[in-house]
């Protein structure tokens, strides 16, 4: 099977006339929730995210985080590394400032690629500004988990997100009701969510230019 190159990822990341709304539209849970800012923004929180890619054994992986059981929001979710951002700091400084505190790597060992498009996630009143970045031209980092958010590292390989069948809907209960909830079945991990959206759109960004993968 043919590898993802750095060169794919650029071009992935700059395609004109994309549909990334249809391509997160994938992975919305509960049907087709809307997700529009609030005219009143003052309750609008601000954050940013990393999808961090790095090469590890010749190809290239994507990390996510597992929150930790006893956290006060989205406790035992898979994430992104990422967080609201801070005063007077840009969110680009958000998204590799909160991945350095996570995951321990520090914020000069990234190279930015580009962004993925915003997304309002109503139950939290957050507007992510999602980043990607790629790890020293490529080497392998040594995570070092934050003890107070992280339960667990996940280690992603790019062309395991390509493969059709990560892609999972299920039936689920919620507040009493049968719903629909895409997911992706990563090692055993349900990604689903706002993590789930904008993982979506970067890789129907990657089946874009790798049609010749066969995948």
């Amino acid at each position: 099977m043919a590898q993802l190159t750095l060169e794919t990822i650029h071009k992935a990341l700059a395609l004109d006339n994309f549909d990334s709304l249809a391509a997160q539209e994938k992975m919305v849970p509960f049907g087709s929730a809307k997700r529009i800012v609030p005219e009143n923004d003052a309750f609008v929180r601000v954050g940013a995210v990393l999808l961090l890619l790095y090469c590890r054994e010749n190809e290239i992986h994507l990390v996510l985080t597992k929150r930790r059981e006893d956290l006060h929001a989205h406790a035992g979710q898979i994430s992104f590394p990422g967080g609201r951002q801070e005063e007077a700091e840009t969110l680009l400084t958000t998204a590799l400032r909160e991945t350095e505190e996570e995951v321990g790597i520090p914020q000069t060992a990234v190279h930015t690629l580009g962004q993925l498009t915003t997304i309002y996630i109503p139950p939290s009143g957050f507007l992510v500004h999602p980043f990607v970045g790629w790890y020293q031209n490529g080497s392998t980092p040594q995570f070092t988990p934050s003890f107070d958010e992280v339960a667990q590292i996940i280690e992603v390989p790019l062309l395991t997100l390509l493969d059709p069948k990560t892609a999972v809907a299920e039936p689920w209960d919620f507040k009493g009701h049968k719903v629909t909830v895409p997911y992706f079945d990563i090692q055993g991990h349900k990604v689903w969510g706002a993590t789930a959206i904008m993982l979506s759109e970067f890789i129907e960004r990657l089946r874009s230019v790798t049609s010749d993968f066969g995948l």
